[in-house]
């Protein structure tokens, strides 16, 4: 083989060895974008933005007030939060409301989904309210399948059925809206039950 020849074929094999390697650098790149971007080859892949960023087992804080005093205590079995929707999931919720002016609420329920940018607590699943009695209320207990409750303003409320027992008194209604902070509770459709009166 000429010299010229050998110079021109050793040339192209160098061309051609510097396209394949470009293509096989282009396709690894685009293989790479999708795969970030949960658009691999799998299609029940779960995009890593819902992963949960820390779980803690066996957990409580407290929730503090903008005059730096306790607010609300949360605690359950289990805590997930996931950061794209900044939400905590909780397993077997208990919700103790602090403030001491008013007087303390308990709520349980086999479920919550705690919403950070809306400061909000939605239960469900057995929900169970209590609140004692106080000097200027009766004792409170609601049980319900499901309930959002509102920290800041210790309002709960819930459109689903719900079984009320307030001091005596037992109340069957769908849907209603309890305020400790106002001791006021605003029922929907039902029926309500008073005991027998005592003879003087």
């Amino acid at each position: 083989m000429a010299p010229a020849t050998y110079k021109r074929t050793a040339h192209r094999w160098r061309l051609l060895a510097l396209m394949l390697t470009a293509v096989f650098f282009a396709f690894g790149s685009f293989w790479l974008v999708q795969v970030m971007q949960g658009q691999g080859d799998d299609p029940t892949r779960v995009n890593v933005g819902d992963d949960p960023d820390y779980i803690i087992d066996n957990f409580s804080f407290v929730r503090m007030s903008v005059d730096g005093k306790p607010r609300y205590v949360i605690s359950g079995e289990r805590l997930t939060h996931r950061p794209s929707t900044n939400t905590s999931e909780i397993e077997n919720p208990v919700v103790h409301s602090l403030a001491a002016e008013k007087p303390p609420m308990t709520i349980t329920a086999d479920h919550a989904l705690v919403n950070q940018n809306q400061n909000q607590i939605d239960l469900t699943g057995n929900v169970d309210i209590r609140r004692p009695a106080s000097g200027t209320g009766q004792p409170l207990h609601i049980q319900t399948t499901a309930m959002t409750f509102l920290p800041d303003e210790e309002i709960a409320k819930t459109d689903k059925p719900v079984k009320m027992t307030l001091g005596g008194a037992t109340i069957d209604s769908i849907g209603a809206t309890v305020n400790n902070a106002t001791q006021q509770a605003q029922l929907g459709r039902g029926r309500t039950v008073y005991p027998p009166r005592q003879p003087r």
